[in-house]
């Protein structure tokens, strides 16, 4: 079963646990459109590689997302894994998971889940591309 992790609680978690990336698989779309999250002001990496890119079908992963992350993060960082709002960055965790990555989910995401506000809406560190 994935762990949760809520936005509000990663920059402790990032803090007392050194080997973490953030991994960020929304479309590139909501990249331009929403902005990114942006980890290393947090001092740890950011990553962005797409689960889905077809939001009108999410819960259909990329067959290529495993072996795309292989290629940018290796299986001793532990992964924080979000989404917009919570759902594809499950699935994505599950599926690294699958192939001996350690992943948590970021339950709330990037713009929130009507519980919790998001990575976005608590003012963490994000970058808008112009």
């Amino acid at each position: 079963m994935i762990k949760q992790i809520k936005s509000s609680e990663i920059k402790n978690y990032i803090k007392e646990n050194s080997n973490v990336v953030l991994l960020d698989v929304r479309t590139e779309n909501e990249w331009a459109t929403l902005g990114k999250p942006n980890a290393e002001d947090l001092n740890s990496k950011t990553y962005f590689v797409t689960v889905s890119p077809d939001l009108s079908n999410w819960q259909v992963p990329d067959p290529n997302f495993v072996e795309n992350v292989k290629k940018n993060i290796n299986k001793d960082k532990t992964i924080l894994v979000m989404c917009a709002a919570g759902g594809r960055s499950l699935i994505a965790a599950n599926l690294l998971e699958a192939e001996g990555y350690s992943a948590l989910n970021v339950s709330d995401g990037f713009s929130g889940n009507g519980q919790d506000p998001g990575w976005k809406n608590l003012g963490l560190p994000s970058i808008i591309d112009s």
